[in-house]
């Protein structure tokens, strides 16, 4: 059956007819010459939004944080991360590959919170037996913890505890616009402790590709260079930045839909037995669930056959509401759960 709804994740989504305007009308430069005018609104309409001084746009999220790691880091260097951070567990090793950055994960809690102490507790001291640790990463949503919204006190408790032992502060903030929204404050509130941060074009706010790296402008030089580094440096790119800048004027409130649909599709699957999940824990447009160990790949074949994309997870799945999910769509899955389970 040909697919009419696809909950496996918020990247599915697929421009609006007014984004695919924005693209068509675009104006167009050569970005690695920095004559993108397009590129240069995006960039500069990000760092402002999000209270800082400079942008530039990437290909990826990955890529993103690749980059912001390897321009406040050098070989050598310790990266704290949480342990179930996308940087840790997502994002095939690049840091420590194309970095030499050694990853150290810190417990996470179950709203995607590193605990000062822990942060503090892993910090490496003046050792040469030890590599010096240099950046705190911060994930906010958290995806893992049921894309947990993280407050703007909670991230400058972490920062702070990383400003202690000397290292600078990123935040990866693939959904933050999802975070800003759930917690009903702007962006800039969220990302001030952070002496960098990346968002996603592609994932909530429904563009085609890309996302945005902010931070100092001296930062963003060396970032830039990353880039080009990787292969990344693009060309007449204000095609994919037009919908950026669409977005960022006119598909960030609409997250409160989403939102919205996440909650309404956690209380349903709470009430169906078999599942177990925690609507309350539901924040943002991330709902993970548990089911009978073994099922997962059946549930989602089924799923399937019903026209409902999911990913296999086994025992814990996860759906993802995005631009093009409505309510309705949450019942008709919710009913074929039920049909399934029962």
């Amino acid at each position: 059956m040909e697919a009419r709804v696809d909950l496996r994740s918020d990247t599915v989504t697929l421009p609006s007819p007014e984004m695919r305007q924005a693209i068509h009308e675009a104006e167009l430069g050569d970005d690695v010459y920095g004559d993108d005018p397009t590129v240069n609104e995006l960039e500069a309409k990000s760092a402002e939004m999000l209270g800082k001084e400079a942008g530039l746009f990437v290909t990826s999220g990955t890529q993103g944080n690749l980059v912001s790691m390897l321009a406040h880091c050098g070989r050598g260097d310790q990266v704290l991360v949480g342990d179930r951070s996308h940087i840790f567990t997502n994002e095939a090793g690049g840091a420590s590959v194309l970095g030499s950055l050694f990853l150290y994960p810190v417990k996470t809690d179950r709203f995607g919170f590193l605990e000062p102490d822990l942060i503090r507790a892993a910090t490496t001291r003046t050792d040469y037996h030890v590599p010096p640790t240099k950046l705190l990463c911060i994930e906010n949503t958290h995806n893992q913890s049921s894309g947990q919204p993280l407050s703007a006190d909670q991230t400058q408790a972490m920062a702070d505890a990383a400003r202690e032992g000397g290292m600078t502060v990123h935040i990866d903030g693939a959904r933050l616009f999802n975070a800003a929204v759930s917690l009903g404050v702007d962006a800039a509130d969220l990302t001030a402790p952070a002496d960098s941060a990346t968002f996603c074009l592609s994932k909530g706010l429904s563009c085609p590709i890309g996302s945005v790296v902010v931070g100092s402008e001296d930062f963003i030089d060396r970032a830039r260079r990353w880039r080009k580094m990787l292969g990344a440096g693009m060309r007449q790119v204000g095609v994919v930045a037009g919908a950026g800048v669409y977005a960022l004027d006119n598909m960030i409130d609409r997250l409160s839909e989403d939102h919205t649909n996440a909650k309404k599709l956690a209380k349903g699957l709470a009430e169906i037995d078999g599942i177990s999940v925690d609507p309350e824990a539901v924040k943002s447009n991330i709902v993970y669930f548990n089911i009978p160990p073994g099922s997962g790949a059946s549930i989602s074949a089924d799923l399937k056959e019903r026209g409902i994309l999911v990913n296999a997870g086994d025992p814990v799945m996860r759906m993802v509401t995005h631009y093009g999910i409505s309510s309705e769509d949450i019942d008709y899955t919710l009913v074929a759960i039920e049909d399934i389970a029962g």
